[in-house]
């Protein structure tokens, strides 16, 4: 979505329901969402959300790489509690 936000040549709505990438962008997020509703379906709660919440340290280390983002101390730092967090909710879950 943001190389498409970024690549957008018409202000406003006809520029971004024209924009490829944007709708791209778009149809992934909604993908994600359906995929995100069958695993609800069956999965055990308490641990989809924490893993859900790996979309944070997906975002920063992709956007280093696409997009060439600085990463500090403490986006590592919150990556690290991040990846610690669902590993021990992880361990909790059901057998």
């Amino acid at each position: 979505m943001k190389t498409g936000a970024n690549g957008l040549t018409h202000p406003g709505l006809a520029g971004m329901i024209t924009s490829v990438p944007l709708m791209g962008g778009y149809c992934l997020y909604g993908l994600s969402t359906l995929l995100l509703v069958l695993a609800l379906k069956d999965g055990e709660l308490s641990l989809l959300y924490p893993v859900i919440a790996l979309t944070y340290v997906w975002v920063t280390i992709l956007s280093f790489v696409i997009f060439h983002d600085a990463i500090n101390p403490w986006k590592l730092t919150g990556i690290s509690l991040i990846v610690v967090g669902v590993g021990v909710l992880g361990r909790g879950g059901r057998r």
